[in-house]
């Protein structure tokens, strides 16, 4: 039987390299949220993220500065930074519509990431890629 969760989790480019069972054990601590139009999920220049969002359902704004950057649908994800670094919140992302997210805590996440090495060598490989990317 499928998990609904994991087969969003797999979608997901920054968890693209764990396995099945890595998904399994990481999809519970996923908490979903459906949270009305106009909601702010995250607000620039926070010192403490709240974790990682994953979009099940809805829109989303981005913005920097106060301007609109981005708006991300289904699928797509954000807050990863909060996750890897101590970094301020580089955006705010406020739910356009009705939305639908996945949230893990950053506690949560670092709690998984030190329970197995393989894990940790994934997350880093990925990070890698997005920092060769953003350079190109």
């Amino acid at each position: 039987m499928s998990d609904p969760i994991v087969d969003v989790l797999v979608t997901v480019p920054l968890l693209s390299g764990l396995s099945r069972p890595q998904l399994e054990r990481v999809a519970s601590d996923f908490d979903e949220q459906t949270l009305p139009a106009g909601t702010v999920l995250i607000r620039q220049g926070d010192d403490h993220g709240t974790g990682f969002f994953i979009l099940a359902e809805g829109e989303v704004i981005v913005t920097v500065d106060g301007r609109d950057v981005d708006r991300l649908g289904p699928g797509t994800y954000f807050g990863e930074i909060a996750l890897i670094s101590d970094r301020k919140r580089t955006a705010t992302v406020i739910a356009a519509t009705e939305v639908r997210c996945l949230v893990m805590l950053l506690s949560d996440f670092r709690a998984f990431v030190r329970s197995d090495p393989d894990v940790t060598w994934k997350l880093l490989e990925h990070v890698d890629m997005l920092s060769i990317r953003d350079k190109a």
